[in-house]
Parts: C-alpha cells; sequence; structure tokens
C-alpha cells in the first residue's frame, strides 16, 4: 500500500521549476523540504561565480540531493556568462574547426565551469542536425548539418563534458533541426519520413547514449512519421522510440512546458500528467508564480491523475527513481569536480573560436582565416551591425559585440544598430571615404530585409567588410568573414583577426 503523503513527495520530485532572485525564496526551501526534486537556474538567479555557488549550496541545505539544472551550452546560449557573453565559441564552430579531441577538451572546460559551481545537470549540447539553413532556434547552437559530423561532434563534448563530474542532456529528441518555426512561439512540424529521420536525425542521439549521456531533452515538436502528438506528450516517441528503440534508460526531460509549441494545446497540469504518461521523468517550469503556487498546482495535478487511474502510480514512482538515481551519480562523482578551476585552461574558448573563423576566398568558398596575415582594418571603422529577432532560447545573454571588440584595438571605432523596420543608416554621413565599414549580420540568408540592407551597403561602399556571425551565406563584400559563433569569444576572435592581432 502506499504511505500517506508518498505520491505527494513523488509528483514534487519529478518537477524541476524555475524561480527569481540570488538567493532560495521561501517556497523554494518549503517546496525542497517537501519533496521537490531541484531547480532551473537562469541569467536571473546568476550573481558571478561565488553567488552563484552560494545560492546552490543553500539549495542543498534544504536538499542536498536536490537536481540543480541549468542552460549552459557555451556560445549564444549561457547563463552563468550571460552578464558579459561566453568566453566559447559554441557547436556550430566546433564542427567547423573538425577536432573531435578539441570538442572534447572544450565540453571539459565547460563541465568544469558548471561543476565548480555545485551544479547537477547541464542541458547541453544540442545535438540537432540544423538540416534548415532557415532554422530560427538551432542554427549556430548545433555542430552542423551533416550527420555523421554532429555525432561524432556530440559525444566527445559528452565525454569531455561528464569527465568533470556533472550530467549532460542531449537535445531535443527526436531533432529540431529540420524547422522553421521556434518552439517557443508555436509547434513546429518536422515533415521528415522515418527513413530520413533515421538517416539523418537519429544517429546522434544513437551516438550521445553510447557515450554515455545521462539525459535527454524532448522537443516541442510534432513528428507525423512517428506521432501525431508533440513529441514530449508521446508514449510512442518517449517510450517506444528512446527507450525501447534506442536502448535510453537514463533521465528523460521536457523542454520548458510555458514554450508555446504545447502550452497552446493544454493546461499546464495536463501537460505534465500527459509528459508523465509518455515516459518523461522530470517536466521543467521555466517560470513559476511567485509564491510557487502554480508548482504546487502542478503536483496535485499530477496526484489527482494517479488517483483516477490516468498516471500509473508505479510510473510516477519510477519518472522519481531516477531522479534520485542522478542526484546518486552527481554524488559519486566529487572527486571529479575537485580542483576545478585549478583545471581550467586559459585562452582555450578564445583559440578555438579562432581556429573557427574562415574568410571567403576568390572562388567564392570559405577557407580558414588563420592562413591570411595581412591586417584587414588598420583605421577605426564604422561597424553598422544588422540583427533581427533574438531566440528566447538566448535569453538575457548580453556578448561583446563587434564594435566593442574592434574597440578595444582600434580606439575610435563607432558602432551603429539597426533592427528590422528601422531605416537604412546613411552611410556617406556616417562613415566618410577615409573611414572603413563593417556591416556585421547574424544567419543574413534567413533575413530579406538583412539581405537588402546588406547589398545597398557593398553598392555603395564596395570596400566594405562583412562579418556574419550566424549560418554563413553567399559571401559579399571585398571582405567576407564568418565566425560560425555569436559569442563573445567570437566578437574578439574576429576583431584580433581583422586587427592583424592574431599574427605571430
Amino acid at each position: 500500500m502506499t504511505v500517506a503523503g508518498e505520491v505527494e513527495r513523488a509528483a514534487l520530485t519529478v518537477l524541476q521549476p524555475g524561480f527569481e532572485g540570488t538567493v532560495p525564496p521561501d517556497w523554494v526551501r518549503r517546496a525542497l523540504a517537501d519533496g521537490l526534486g531541484g531547480v532551473l537556474l537562469f541569467a536571473r538567479n546568476v550573481a558571478g561565480p561565488a553567488g552563484t555557488a552560494a545560492l546552490v549550496a543553500a539549495l542543498r541545505e534544504e536538499s542536498p540531493g536536490a537536481v540543480v539544472a541549468i542552460d549552459e551550452e557555451g556560445g549564444s546560449v549561457t547563463r552563468l556568462e550571460a552578464a558579459g557573453g561566453s568566453s566559447w565559441p559554441g557547436n556550430l564552430a566546433l564542427g567547423v574547426v573538425g577536432d573531435e579531441t578539441l570538442t572534447r577538451r572544450v565540453g571539459r572546460q565547460i563541465g568544469r565551469m558548471v561543476g565548480a559551481a555545485g551544479i547537477t545537470l547541464d542541458y547541453a549540447p544540442v545535438v540537432d542536425v540544423n538540416a534548415d539553413p532557415r532554422n530560427p532556434v538551432i542554427g549556430v547552437r548545433s555542430f552542423g548539418s551533416d550527420p555523421d559530423e554532429v555525432s561524432r561532434h556530440s559525444a566527445a563534448w559528452i565525454e569531455g563534458f561528464q569527465s568533470a563530474g556533472v550530467a549532460a542532456c542531449a537535445k531535443h529528441f527526436p531533432g529540431h533541426g529540420d524547422t522553421v518555426i521556434d518552439s517557443h512561439l508555436e509547434l513546429p512540424t518536422v515533415r521528415a519520413s522515418r527513413d530520413v529521420l533515421e538517416r539523418r536525425d537519429l544517429p546522434p542521439f544513437r551516438a550521445s547514449i553510447a557515450a554515455g549521456v545521462r539525459a535527454v531533452m524532448c522537443g516541442h515538436l510534432r513528428v507525423p512519421a512517428l506521432d501525431d502528438e508533440p513529441a514530449t506528450l508521446s508514449r510512442a516517441i518517449v517510450t517506444g522510440l528512446l527507450r525501447e528503440e534506442l536502448g535510453f534508460d537514463g533521465l528523460v526531460v521536457t523542454d520548458a512546458i510555458e514554450m508555446q509549441a504545447v502550452a497552446a494545446l493544454h493546461d499546464p497540469g495536463e501537460i505534465a500528467v500527459r509528459a508523465l504518461v509518455a515516459g518523461v521523468d522530470v517536466v521543467c517550469v521555466g517560470v513559476s508564480s511567485a509564491q510557487g503556487e502554480s508548482v504546487y498546482a502542478l503536483r496535485d495535478a499530477i496526484v489527482r491523475a494517479v488517483r483516477e487511474g490516468r498516471l500509473p502510480e508505479e510510473r510516477l514512482a519510477e519518472a522519481a527513481g531516477r531522479v534520485h538515481e542522478l542526484a546518486a551519480w552527481y554524488a559519486e562523482r566529487a572527486g571529479d569536480r575537485a580542483g576545478a578551476a585549478a583545471g581550467a585552461v586559459e585562452g582555450l574558448g578564445l583559440a578555438t573560436a579562432a581556429a573557427a573563423l574562415r574568410v571567403a576566398d576568390p572562388a567564392g568558398g570559405l577557407r580558414p582565416a588563420e592562413a591570411v596575415e595581412t591586417p584587414v582594418l588598420e583605421a577605426a571603422p564604422l561597424v553598422v551591425r544588422l540583427y533581427g529577432w533574438r531566440s528566447q532560447a538566448v535569453g538575457r545573454a548580453t556578448p561583446l559585440t563587434l564594435a566593442e571588440a574592434l574597440a578595444e584595438h582600434l580606439p575610435g571605432t563607432a558602432g551603429v544598430e539597426v533592427g528590422p523596420g528601422d531605416a537604412p543608416p546613411d552611410l556617406a554621413a556616417l562613415a566618410g571615404p577615409g573611414r572603413p565599414l563593417v556591416v556585421a549580420v547574424h544567419d543574413a540568408g534567413r533575413h530579406e530585409w538583412m539581405r537588402r540592407l546588406l547589398d545597398e551597403a557593398v553598392r555603395a561602399r564596395p570596400d566594405t567588410v562583412v562579418v556574419e556571425t550566424g549560418v554563413p551565406g553567399p559571401p559579399c563584400g571585398r571582405v567576407y568573414l564568418a565566425t560560425h559563433g555569436a559569442s563573445t569569444a567570437s566578437a574578439r576572435a574576429a576583431a584580433r583577426w581583422l586587427t592583424g592581432r592574431h599574427a605571430g
């Protein structure tokens, strides 16, 4: 027979809410005492390395086995380094460099950084194959568009990261790369056949499982070749495909349930119940009410589903058990996390970003920029940044801009930002003939207005230097430099190359 309160505790164990502030609110402390399995940290909770470590320590005072999770991918998606931008270039840069040993080293160093804060689980890496260059939410977060390369780098990153004693999470199952819709905003549909999924999207997840990844995150995706339900809520996908066919026996988590891909279909309690029935173990809730009422409402919805027979009690117990298993795995690896700060490799992020730089050659292809030693800029330029819509996955991250990075080497560098709908800048007035012009873009191939303004700038100033920080498109300008990343590390690497500081 069930012990009174056991179902209630288990229902809290499978929830992972976010909260406001840099200290645990009273409701979080109470919920942890009541059985809450863990929390999810965002940039809003981070107050430098010492502050974050103190926050995590305070959480563990309430519950030593709490699973503390974070989204720390490196590159454009960072929480620990949100205030100044990531010191790592991101996955696409690693894929472009193509050195699995380097990817493993970078994974390990990010693991050391996360481990130094006492965090249990990192929702990284993205192992989606970026099959559609128009993808608005994956892009440079992916290791690339080739399934074999993505598989190799996913496995290497996971091996390196988990060697630092922190759990990694492969996402977004069964693959978010072939979409043109962001699941934060609405439900994307992947229309590939099962055969294409098997050849293109599933190999990186198979490789991640073989590498020993401790968790897998399901994407809020509709994949008709597998099921009409969103993957997060699909027993055919979570249990049938991920568990039974791919053989994954670790922790399965949802993407945040307030994302409109699923929030537009069901209320939060229904999403949580359906996900658990499908085979998910942890329900991530990015936004919680000020006093935690929403978290307890989710608990009550889960308990009610058990009482009504919709959610088997054994399934809830299994999910809660996997949360405890992950906490035990983390506890056993304290030795791997010892001396994390002392083991950091200074300059590895910048060196990696520099190795990923590519410059257009006369034939229109891209070649390693490190082979070109002539400075492109010798005077302070005007940098016109064309920026598009910012994915919610990026959150509050504020990386160094290219203009700021160039100003570190060329004082007097000026920057102008132009968004969709803004009037184009008067280049003749802003940048006279003696002043170099740099146009910085991100995923220009996805934005018609950005391509149009870029073309106008190059026609007006054929000597324009173009820097693409996203997925490269057709080269243009006197010099076309692709960074394959939108981070502080990538901006600094680009600035060093453009000013000749990379040589020697």
